[in-house]
């Protein structure tokens, strides 16, 4: 559910560093936040590399900001992006970030953004680095977002992927800090706050669309939802 206090969020996409087809799933993620009306694309768009962004900006309202390459070697994009994305943060209009890059060179600003307690949802590639993925609030594989919205799209889904040893150790380390009833049950959105407090974990990295659906994958946990409409996890072994 969208947090009523958070309304206005900002997108603001490394056209270089990442793919025009995650633009629709993504702006689904970000709903989450609120209403994105700040949609900035940046990168040089006289380059071929990028001519499929001319589609992609008309279709979903973004607005490209065009950044020759200046000289070699320089980035202008990430200067532009950079220098924006501090301006929306002081002018005080910004409730919440979207940030497109596989670039670790943005994680000094996403570091600066949250310390002014902004939540900062960050959008790349496996490949992007570990650094720049920690330091958002939630990090999110734009393959793993192109593919759930193909699978939304065929009749047979495929099954989510189990999961890692990491996210097994992330997930129990949660549920032991969680406060838990007589029986051993804890509260399940507050075992996934504890998880997200830890790193950027996210469920949808791992194929699944609910916690609840990573936590009964997971086959030593009982999901339970109860009368008042909570649901809980137990670990049985």
């Amino acid at each position: 559910m969208t947090d009523p206090t958070l309304r206005n969020i900002a997108l603001l996409i490394d056209a270089d560093n990442t793919s025009p087809q995650a633009i629709d799933p993504v702006l689904t993620v970000m709903a989450e936040l609120g209403q994105v009306n700040i949609r900035r694309a940046y990168g040089n768009f006289a380059k071929d590399n990028l001519a499929r962004w001319d589609r992609i900006t008309n279709k979903f309202g973004i607005r490209p900001q065009q950044q020759f390459d200046i000289s070699k070697g320089k980035n202008a994009t990430d200067m532009a992006m950079t220098i924006d994305a501090i301006d929306l943060l002081y002018q005080g209009k910004v409730d919440g970030f979207g940030i497109m890059t596989s670039d670790s060179d943005f994680t000094p600003l996403v570091t600066r953004l949250r310390q002014d307690g902004i939540l900062v949802y960050g959008f790349g590639e496996k490949k992007t680095p570990e650094a720049f993925q920690a330091v958002c609030t939630r990090f999110l594989y734009i393959d793993e977002l192109i593919a759930s919205t193909r699978d939304e799209s065929v009749e047979a889904k495929p099954a989510a992927k189990p999961a890692t040893e990491d996210l097994q150790d992330l997930i129990l380390a949660a549920y032991r800090e969680a406060k838990r009833d007589d029986e051993g049950f804890a509260l399940l959105h507050q075992v996934g706050q504890i998880a997200g407090n830890r790193s950027s974990f996210d469920v949808r990295n791992y194929g699944f669309k609910r916690l609840s659906d990573l936590f009964a994958s997971m086959g030593n946990f009982k999901v339970e939802r109860r009368e008042d409409n909570q649901v809980y996890v137990k670990r049985l072994r």
